[in-house]
């Protein structure tokens, strides 16, 4: 019972800076679409590349750092850091927007990094993990999380999606909440504490 509430609790704190971080980044998307949509979506192919593994870092971060915060094993909480943040951050960057994106008939291709540079996501995954253990700094790798996944969840849709329009753009910044908001806080804060023993109630 204090599992499921501390859980509650802590979906209930993030889910303000959530919304309005997928509303700030869909409106600010859309404004550099409009200004120069040609170079904007050449390049965001680029910042995709980006964007998912800094995401995956930042996730594994958080993972690890909330679950070593209540048990003290060392190889649970890299395999739990990175089993989180490549399972669950694809599915925020890649599996959720590829479904809307062919759901409103935008036409998304499917591209999966883990697959693709398998070294690369496990490595920062590797290193997001050792991090979060070491520094904790859980509120704050937790907000850079949503805040990447974000934009890397729009990257996505506007790199692989053949058709593409402003009110594309929009809609999908609504629905972009949805993606990041239940997978974000799912890999973070459920995930972890799924396996985690609580002792005490999250400060």
């Amino acid at each position: 019972m204090k599992k499921t509430n501390t859980i509650l609790q802590e979906l209930k704190e993030h889910f303000p800076f959530t919304l309005t971080a997928s509303l700030l980044a869909g409106v600010l998307v859309t404004i550099l679409y409009l200004v120069n949509r040609e170079y904007f979506v050449g390049v965001v192919s680029g910042l995709f590349g980006i964007m998912h593994p800094a995401h995956v870092l930042v996730s594994a971060m958080a993972t690890a750092a909330i679950y070593w915060k209540y048990n003290k094993s060392v190889v649970k909480t890299i395999l739990i850091g990175i089993g989180g943040a490549i399972l669950i951050g694809s599915l925020s960057d890649v599996l959720f927007p590829w479904v809307f994106g062919n759901l409103f008939s935008l036409h998304t291709h499917f591209h999966l990094p883990i697959i693709e540079k398998p070294i690369l996501i496990i490595g920062v995954a590797l290193i997001g993990s050792l991090a979060g253990m070491c520094l904790g700094l859980f509120r704050f790798s937790h907000s850079v999380h949503v805040f990447l996944s974000i934009f890397a969840s729009l990257f996505y849709l506007l790199a692989f999606s053949i058709e593409m329009n402003v009110f594309a753009v929009l809609l999908i910044s609504l629905l972009v909440f949805l993606a990041v908001y239940i997978p974000c806080c799912i890999s973070d804060i459920v995930f972890p504490m799924l396996f985690a023993k609580v002792e005490k109630e999250c400060e």
